[in-house]
């Protein structure tokens, strides 16, 4: 009797909870429901290696004069950088010298350094990013984060600077490196507000100040979160599988009518995605504090932190490795070394590059016999459990985009925590991981709300056949909660 009495009080607590909290939070869940249709198609603006590359021009080899230690020499500077890339800036070959957070650039045709990026120079290198007359661009210095640059972009003291042209291309230059750091177009800019931006609550006022953002996407989500349970809860204690209800005459399980009756059959069907996905985004946000566990993360630094060293590469000058690739068109050479053997990555794009070793030809990849023992020392003490290679995405490594390449070397550390690598065999680059401790946030977070499951991905569109279909019907379940959150609060304010 007292067990019966209690858990008709909890029904009824849960279906009262749940018509207060959803009138609160229904235009919220709408509000996310419709602009993740739009995030899955639509991005944030942001400047990629890829862009980068797309829009970068070709290496003139006829026009580089200086080795890179003669250029480093320009700058008299003891030491050595911390890496070096030979690559097209305003119209010329230059190597780019990194030495910790500052850049630095010594054309390679005369010595001419570029420590400094002027006004003129910083309007040159935006029009020719964007694609667009220099002299249509209107100049605005950035003295604040705006919409594009509210992420993170900006910092205090970089001076950047925003090029804009008559056609909606926007260019955002910083004064310290002289990079192109973020580029809009109307285009992204439009389906950024509809999609990224409402979703994740990114608005200027609000995401300048990154503590209270954070703080805000927690509370909501948890509460979103909660909101919906008490939803399915009250759905599940009012479905009566005996049909004990009456419908147009007939026995039902369902024992309302109109918006209601079909907002109750949603929740049934949906209601447990809503759950899932507020909960996932929740956790997108780190609510529970910073992971203490940084398991096998001393692996890629060991891979790929060997010192540069100018006499590595003075077997080769980049002038003699890029007429060994004949016609192959390069947009950037690198200085890498691996395992104590040097050699350039000569890139295309982001499918398309070539190793130049010191000694030998050029090649569409690392060497595997060199790449396996450059790992196996990277990895002690704990050493190799399995290496294998994969030729298609597995579940922990995929990408609906299909970015990330293929083939890659994937390595099983033999340490406590299992640690698993993805290495991209072109350059030796360390381009996915993951470890015990991680298995949490791939599938509560990646799992539940991108449903990055590997068959949906590697079957598109299958994926977006699947999400489209729980999107609208969570927001179809959304929009009958708005229509009764409204008459509820009409009937209690009247």
């Amino acid at each position: 009797m007292v067990l019966g009495r209690l858990m008709i009080w909890l029904k009824k607590l849960a279906i009262l909870s749940h018509r207060w909290t959803g009138a609160a939070f229904c235009l919220l869940f709408s509000w996310w429901f419709v602009s993740g249709v739009f995030i899955m198609y639509c991005d944030y603006p942001e400047v990629t290696r890829a862009d980068r590359l797309v829009r970068a021009g070709a290496l003139d080899a006829s026009r580089i004069r200086l080795s890179a230690r003669e250029a480093w020499d320009r700058l008299q500077t003891r030491g050595a950088p911390d890496s070096v890339r030979l690559e097209m800036f305003d119209g010329r070959p230059a190597y780019w010298f990194r030495l910790g957070r500052q850049r630095v650039a010594v054309y390679a045709d005369n010595g001419q350094t570029q420590r400094s990026f002027p006004a003129d120079l910083n309007l040159r290198t935006a029009a020719a990013f964007a694609g667009g007359a220099a002299s249509m661009a209107k100049v605005e210095a950035v003295t604040q984060p705006d919409q594009w640059t509210v992420g993170g972009i900006y910092r205090r003291g970089a001076r950047l600077t925003k090029y804009s042209w008559p056609d909606g291309r926007q260019a955002y230059v910083s004064g310290a490196t002289g990079e192109v750091v973020q580029y809009t177009t109307t285009a992204t800019r439009l389906g950024a507000w509809l999609g990224p931006i409402p979703h994740w609550l990114y608005f200027t006022p609000l995401r300048r100040n990154g503590p209270l953002w954070s703080k805000i996407v927690i509370w909501l989500s948890g509460a979103a979160t909660l909101v919906a349970i008490l939803g399915l809860i009250a759905g599940l204690t009012m479905y009566s599988p005996s049909k004990r209800y009456r419908f147009a005459g007939s026995p039902t399980s369902n024992p309302y009518a109109g918006t209601k009756r079909l907002h109750m059959t949603l929740g049934l069907f949906f209601g447990l995605l809503a759950c899932t996905w507020a909960f996932s985004g929740m956790l997108s946000m780190n609510p529970f504090g910073p992971d203490d566990n940084d398991s096998g993360s001393e692996f890629p630094q060991m891979l790929s932190g060997e010192p540069f060293a100018f006499e590595a590469f003075d077997a080769k000058d980049p002038r003699d490795a890029l007429r060994q690739i004949g016609g192959f068109e390069v947009k950037v050479v690198e200085f890498m070394s691996l395992g104590g053997r040097a050699f350039y990555l000569a890139t295309r794009d982001e499918k398309s590059s070539r190793v130049i070793p010191m000694n030998g030809q050029a090649r569409s990849e690392l060497d595997r016999a060199w790449l396996m023992d450059s790992v196996t020392k990277a990895s002690q003490p704990s050493g190799i459990l399995t290496a294998d290679s994969i030729t298609a995405y597995d579940a922990y490594y995929l990408d609906r985009h299909h970015s990330l390449p293929l083939p890659a070397l994937r390595v099983r550390l033999n340490d406590e925590e299992r640690s698993v690598f993805y290495i991209d065999p072109r350059s030796g680059r360390v381009v996915g991981g993951y470890d015990n401790w991680q298995w949490m946030e791939r599938w509560a977070y990646h799992g539940l709300h991108s449903i990055n499951l590997p068959w949906l991905y590697n079957n598109r569109p299958a994926w977006d056949i699947v999400v489209l279909t729980l999107m609208m019907g969570g927001a179809a379940l959304c929009v009958t909660s708005v229509v009764i959150g409204a008459q509820f609060l009409r009937r209690k304010l009247s």
